[in-house]
């Protein structure tokens, strides 16, 4: 039988390649996305609508969508300012938290009485600047770090549920976000160094469907020749 996959970000990049391929392998997708419009040409039988930048709407909209059961939960939404401390306001910051770190907080807690009652999977889409940070990253990587927290101390508390924690590290992968990064710094992009959103989304998949007796804890994937995403030279 197929499981119950909600996937963050579902709408577009790497979480449309996710949600395309769960429901090819026979699986009931239930995509959070801002617009329902965003999904509207998947087989999907309910939807999430949230504003992932107010967790305080999560809860009500699950209660909407009326989502019973959960067997993995992948949080693949995320914003990325990029600036230097001295360049970036508090809204950039407070932006980059509440959807980086408090909406996968809020949505994790909203659906973990079932994700226990199945002995689920939760799934966080990390990033590299979550294990290290360089300039102009401060506060992405910040939120980033501060996911890693959460994604460690979780699996702890759940380990006792029959709950997996995962975190996945991938560093360059060809999405929007990665071309308006490049843009951003001033740098050219080139799609052939970096990892394809195909591979990123099997490699997941391949992890939440790893055997029932193991966990993959940290997950760190990279394209063999990476683009540079430090401050380019002028």
């Amino acid at each position: 039988m197929g499981k119950t996959v909600v996937i963050t970000g579902a709408g577009r990049g790497l979480g449309r390649a996710l949600a395309e391929k769960f429901i090819a392998h026979g699986d009931r997708v239930v995509p959070v996305v801002r617009n329902d419009s965003s999904v509207e040409d998947l087989d999907v039988d309910t939807t999430i609508v949230a504003d992932l930048s107010d967790a305080t709407t999560i809860a009500g909209a699950v209660q909407q969508a009326d989502v019973d059961e959960v067997d993995i939960l992948i949080h693949n939404a995320g914003v990325a300012h990029i600036g230097s401390l001295a360049e970036q306001g508090l809204e950039q910051w407070r932006q980059s938290l509440d959807v980086n770190v408090l909406a996968p907080v809020e949505l994790t807690r909203v659906l973990l009485p079932r994700l226990r009652e199945s002995k689920g999977h939760i799934l966080f889409v990390n990033s590299g600047a979550g294990l290290s940070a360089g300039p102009v990253w401060a506060s992405y990587a910040a939120s980033k770090h501060a996911l890693k927290a959460v994604a460690d101390s979780l699996r702890a508390e759940e380990r006792p549920h029959g709950v997996r924690v995962s975190s996945l590290y991938p560093s360059h992968f060809d999405t929007d976000m990665q071309r308006q990064v490049r843009d951003d710094l001033g740098a050219k992009y080139d799609p052939a160094r970096a990892t394809s959103v195909d591979s990123i989304a099997d490699s997941i998949i391949a992890l939440v469907d790893s055997p029932a007796d193991l966990v993959f804890e940290d997950v760190r994937v990279a394209p063999p020749n990476p683009l540079s995403m430090s401050t380019p030279k002028k």
